[in-house]
């Protein structure tokens, strides 16, 4: 069965091909999708099983970051999206697709038109642009994208990447399992600032709704797809993939 991935485009968006190639590689179909395109033929949304909304800087992040795309698709898209979710639909939100994905109210869900926002990802807590790699745990969790994953190694590249809830949303985003990805330092331990680059409650790096099916984390799983992406590969040897790709494989799979 051929799985079908659409990747979200609009202006500012720049990781969109990284993402398709990634997908390719777990053996998907890849369509790049302008939003505006998506908007005009709302339908088509259900010809696909994954939704994604890649990195970058949309329309400049301009008021915050991911808001404009949010609006765009809360407001344009809200009963297709619910439709898509409703009918086995799974999402991804990947750096500014996250700050999408918390804007439209799709996490921590459950997700319809008129769900106000409940946590949002803000300014780091350096007050400057981080880019740099990360270890990251992953919890257990109901997640569709975490299929015997246990720890990642990848990059992130983020200005408001601070994930910040109030205590009682946090506490059940964390009973609830819906904690998918945490910043942690190389041993597993409580990572302390580099090494929890935003200051995010709880560590939080990633995060998915109560179906499991709609994920969103802040560091780049297209940006090491790669064994030769890791910085330091020439020295501690050449993998036969990037960690990334695991996050590819696991949710491709689910659908075929």
């Amino acid at each position: 069965m051929s799985v079908n991935v659409c990747i979200l485009r609009t202006a500012g968006t720049n990781c969109d091909a990284e993402t398709g190639f990634a997908f390719e590689q777990a053996g998907a179909a890849v369509d790049y999708i302008h939003i505006n395109r998506l908007l005009k033929d709302k339908a088509a949304l259900a010809g696909y099983q994954i939704l994604v909304i890649p990195g970058g800087f949309t329309y400049g992040d301009d008021i915050a970051a991911g808001r404009i795309l949010a609006n765009e698709m809360r407001y344009g898209l809200g009963a297709e999206l619910k439709q898509f979710i409703d009918a086995g639909g799974a999402v991804l939100g990947i750096c500014n697709g996250f700050q999408v994905l918390v804007k439209t109210g799709l996490l921590p869900g459950p997700f319809t038109p008129d769900t106000p926002q409940t946590v949002t990802l803000t300014t780091n807590d350096s007050a400057k642009f981080e880019d740099r790699w990360v270890h990251l745990s992953v919890p257990e969790n109901i997640s569709i994208f975490t299929d015997g994953v246990e720890r990642l190694y990848l990059p992130v590249a983020h200005g408001e990447g601070k994930f910040v809830a109030d205590e009682s949303t946090l506490k059940e985003i964390i009973n609830s399992r819906q904690v998918v990805f945490r910043y942690v330092d190389e041993k597993g331990g409580e990572p302390a600032y580099p090494l929890n680059p935003n200051g995010s409650m709880h560590a939080i790096a990633g995060i998915c709704d109560d179906t499991g099916r709609v994920l969103g984390l802040m560091p780049h799983p297209e940006r090491h797809a790669l064994g030769c992406q890791h910085p330091r590969w020439t020295r501690e040897g050449l993998k036969g993939e990037g960690d990334g790709m695991a996050i590819f494989r696991s949710v491709v799979s689910r659908y075929r």
